[in-house]
């Protein structure tokens, strides 16, 4: 859009965030939820009606503690700030952005002020995105990972993959073979499609239609491939959710984190498997006439770690590192222990402490994300939530339903689709996410089955 239009379009989103906030604090809403609260349908708390009052007055009470100004003003800055960084990282000129990164972060103060909170005001913007996690849970959690993960990406730095797959992958024979196995993990094409897009994403636009957008790389077949498999988890569940309870808390999913799960289950856990590939990768060499490289040759490439400076580049060993620094720096942006202009420096500090490089630029350092000028703070979590979920999810339905290695060898997945379809995603916003882990696994969130994972896979002993 033109950059010139940015002010116009920063009044027009201001406006239609006020008109939306109107209607989800209308007072009429608050007495319809207070007359049916009083009711026999808000008895059984894990009933559908149970449910979807207590959501509804979750979303209406931290709404109407927000004011119409505030609610316009997040909606305008973050149109200004967005451009603005945009701009910043083009030219790697942080200097420029630092002004509305302290805009943005006041007004995240102010937000969280208005909700409230019993512990930090981070707590309050976390909320928003996992709702019921808190910063001391969090930092617990993250500390517990760091102090595993650093010694972890110490071993696997200096190793390089034996063969070498920069070669040539014809971008339509890509295509072709990733929605084939996206469809053979279950994602329908009766209620979705598949695109091209600048950036892999997945779009529900309602009951029967999930949409995939994905991007291919001629000299690098994993990059394309595997994120074909993050954004069909993303899709299966959407697809799984109870098309009945469509527009109500009980047809949508409970939190980021959760969603993240499945993206990161189908993409880490079940495609660089052993048993995917066995099942899949006579395919791939037929496709790609690829005859000079062995299958356990090919996923020592595909499953290669070393740090690097980008975060959505970053392997599955180093890749919660980032998230872990990102979160420690809003932290102390929020509070105020960090100024905006002492970020990069910070940034590098954090980066050299865990990852073991510095970042060559703004660029491609404490600019590379756009999360902060959109005002997304306490979302970056979510990431690492859902790698720490997903492993614990994949171990419970191991338990539950047998070897999944073995089905995946033989082109079956319908057991671990099954088994997710039935402990998440038909619950919808049933339980809170932490709660819903702790049902379905039979343990409360956890990273030691995501740390024992990493460790088999690329710590020497698997």
């Amino acid at each position: 859009m033109p950059r010139g239009g940015v002010n116009h379009r920063g009044e027009q989103l201001a406006l239609l965030a006020g008109l939306s906030h109107d209607r989800a604090t209308d007072p009429r809403l608050g007495e319809l939820l207070s007359d049916v609260e009083a009711s026999s349908l808000a008895g059984d708390p894990e009933s559908v009606e149970a449910v979807n009052i207590r959501e509804l007055r979750r979303d209406y009470d931290r709404e109407t503690r927000l004011p119409r100004r505030l609610v316009e003003e997040l909606a305008r800055v973050s149109a200004l700030s967005s451009q603005a960084w945009s701009e910043a990282r083009d030219q790697d000129d942080f200097p420029a952005f630092a002004p509305w990164l302290d805009q943005t972060f006041a007004l995240a103060r102010e937000k969280a002020d208005a909700i409230g909170y019993e512990g930090v005001r981070y707590d309050a913007l976390l909320d928003d995105y996992e709702p019921g996690m808190t910063t001391d849970h969090l930092s617990t959690l993250f500390a517990h990972l760091r102090e595993q993960l650093v010694p972890l990406v110490d071993s696997v730095r200096a190793a390089t993959p034996s063969t070498n797959l920069n070669r040539e992958f014809p971008l339509e024979q890509q295509r072709a073979f990733a929605e084939g196995a996206a469809t053979k993990l279950g994602f329908s094409l009766d209620s979705g499609r598949f695109d091209l897009g600048p950036h892999p994403f997945c779009s529900f636009i309602g009951p029967g239609d999930v949409r995939i957008a994905l991007r291919y790389h001629q000299r690098n077949f994993a990059s394309g491939f595997l994120a074909v498999l993050h954004e069909t988890g993303h899709a299966l569940y959407e697809q799984g959710l109870d098309p009945a309870h469509y527009g109500t808390p009980m047809g949508e999913a409970v939190s980021l984190g959760i969603h993240e799960s499945q993206s990161r289950l189908w993409e880490n856990l079940v495609g660089r498997s052993n048993g995917f590939w066995q099942h899949f990768y006579p395919q791939f060499q037929d496709a790609f006439d690829v005859r000079d490289v062995s299958m356990d040759e090919f996923r020592r490439v595909i499953n290669h770690a070393s740090p690097g400076l980008i975060r959505v580049e970053a392997d599955e060993v180093t890749y919660n590192l980032h998230i872990v620094i990102r979160f420690e720096i809003e932290r102390a942006l929020l509070s105020g222990e960090l100024k905006a202009s002492d970020l990069p420096g910070a940034w590098n500090e954090l980066y050299t402490r865990y990852l073991g490089i510095a970042p060559d630029s703004d660029r491609n350092g404490c600019l590379q994300d756009i999360h902060w000028s959109e005002g997304l703070i306490g979302y970056f979590p979510t990431y690492t939530l859902g790698n720490v979920y997903a492993a614990q999810l994949f171990d419970a339905a191991e338990h539950s339903v047998g070897p999944l290695e073995d089905a995946f060898a033989a082109g079956d997945f319908s057991a671990l689709r099954g088994w997710l379809g039935e402990n998440i995603h038909r619950h919808g916003k049933r339980y809170a996410p932490a709660v819903m882990i702790e049902k379905a696994t039979g343990s409360a969130p956890d990273p030691s089955a995501l740390i024992a994972s990493l460790a088999h896979r690329y710590g020497g002993t698997g």
